[in-house]
């Protein structure tokens, strides 16, 4: 398979295999009229099996969701085919608008307007909390 370099773009590299198209739904890419790669299973020494992404355009990007995603993900930006950054994330100490609190009893159900919000409870475990009803995040 042959799928162009990126010549002034993102490629976000060491996304765990299957991860990629949650990644593509949290950032919000269906909505990009830029050229959006997706590849999936590609070979990793390291990993085995990797997904990548690549953005044929230099966007603003919520590191936090590719952190929480997975701390091992990495964003390199490309300018006129060459390397100019490349990032390696950490889990965030708090998420907000990511993900949702499934709680039947928090606020944020009664309250549509209210931003979902969480803290990172145990960095170990990859646990994080509601801020407003201390329920634990689960997928």
């Amino acid at each position: 398979m042959n799928i162009d370099g990126v010549r002034n773009g993102i490629v976000i590299d060491h996304i765990p295999a299957g991860k990629s198209m949650d990644i593509y739904g949290l950032l919000n890419l269906k909505n990009l009229v830029c050229s959006v790669a997706v590849v999936q299973n590609a070979q990793s020494k390291k990993w085995g099996k990797k997904d990548i992404i690549k953005i044929d355009e230099n966007i603003p990007l919520n590191l936090d969701v590719l952190g929480f995603v997975d701390p091992n993900i990495t964003v390199n930006i490309i300018q006129d085919g060459s390397l100019i950054k490349k990032m390696h994330l950490e889990l965030p100490e708090t998420l907000t608008g990511v993900i949702k609190c499934k709680n039947p009893r928090c606020i944020t159900t009664v309250e549509q307007e209210i931003v979902h919000s969480f803290k990172l409870a145990d960095r170990e475990k990859r646990q994080y909390r509601c801020v407003y009803c201390d329920a634990l995040y689960k997928e």
